[in-house]
């Protein structure tokens, strides 16, 4: 089954969902939005936990280790029982789908990478990386409005995937095809030719015109790949557009790229000293209009409403009327 798994891996909001579009527009790769099995099964507590759970995940994960340490092949066999539950459930996606591939794209893998590689390492790899500031301005923007105080605070999304992506592309433990979103966008078609012959597929030029192909639309994946139907350099400056006219935000990015290790960067194929040069090109060009698309997205709107009533809920009257509730939900429920 291994041969017929892809794992896209990309942090988001970095272009993965477009890139992701592209490759399921091939005639043998069939993909569905973000299926989130692996994360769940990295902490189940043998290799990592959860920080609480519903259950005592200490005394589990205990269990769990003396448990595998009893089999036969101890850590092989327990790889092979978790490997066989993912198995069935891709296995039965892809073959009601007539395709023979299946592309697994979900940006929180990128958290957990040594474990996939243990589970899957005949499997193909797509790894996506951007321009590190990209993806800072694109996930406040998609998710916080551009609040980057809020988001930076929210999720220290730089300082968790570059590390943990740029160690999975130093080990080289599994078979992978490395592209930056900037040459993606730039010359689609030779990168797409290449990522097919890496996955040992023949060229179709036309996946990657994606918005011409039909594709699985749920809760999960970026909105905005929607907008376009095929890839395009028009948001590839726009980080630096808006840091250029935003001294606050231009601070805030600072703070974020000191924290980051030049030579992770490097593996991401940036370089640290050269982050901030694209806004020389940039001067006296206007910040970015805002995309007011997201408001027709569900998702975002029903983040905008949460984000919003979570804002000091354990101060104000909402939040107090909230926790009554949750009491008596808990008293009727209870069994």
């Amino acid at each position: 089954m291994q041969d017929k798994h892809i794992f896209l891996v990309g942090p988001p909001p970095s272009g993965p969902t477009m890139l992701q579009r592209m490759l399921e527009s091939h005639a043998a790769i069939f993909s569905h939005p973000e299926p989130h099995l692996i994360t769940p099964l990295a902490h189940l507590g043998y290799y990592a936990s959860v920080d609480k759970a519903p259950y005592d995940h200490i005394n589990a994960a205990l269990a769990m280790r003396e448990f595998v340490d009893g089999l036969p092949r101890k850590e092989e066999d327990y790889l092979d029982a978790c490997r066989a539950y993912a198995d069935t459930l891709y296995g039965r996606m892809l073959g009601q789908s007539g395709k023979t591939m299946f592309l697994d794209k979900t940006p929180a893998y990128g958290l957990v990478l040594p474990f996939l590689a243990k589970l899957y390492p005949r499997a193909k790899y797509v790894v996506l990386t951007r321009h590190p500031l990209a993806v800072l301005s694109s996930y406040a923007g998609s998710f916080f409005e551009g609040d980057y105080d809020a988001a930076v605070s929210f999720n220290d999304i730089l300082g968790r995937y570059v590390p943990a992506m740029a160690a999975f592309l130093r080990r080289k433990d599994v078979p992978f095809f490395h592209v930056r979103y900037e040459d993606l966008v730039k010359e689609p078609e030779k990168r797409m030719a290449d990522m097919f012959a890496f996955l040992g597929l023949p060229n179709e030029e036309g996946a990657v015109d994606y918005g011409k192909h039909e594709h699985v639309v749920k809760s999960y994946g970026d909105p905005k790949a929607s907008h376009e139907t095929r890839p395009t350099t028009k948001s590839v400056s726009t980080w630096a557009r808006e840091l250029a006219n935003d001294p606050h935000k231009l601070e805030i990015a600072r703070r974020v790229v000191d924290r980051l290790d030049a030579d992770d960067l490097k593996v991401w194929g940036y370089d640290k000293a050269k982050l901030f040069d694209k806004m020389k090109d940039v001067e006296g060009a206007p910040a970015p209009k805002r995309d007011f698309k997201w408001m027709l997205d569900t998702y975002r709107l029903k983040r905008k409403v949460f984000l919003s009533l979570r804002k000091n809920i354990h101060e104000n009257a909402f939040g107090r009327t909230v926790k009554k509730v949750k009491y008596f939900c808990d008293v009727l429920l209870r069994e």
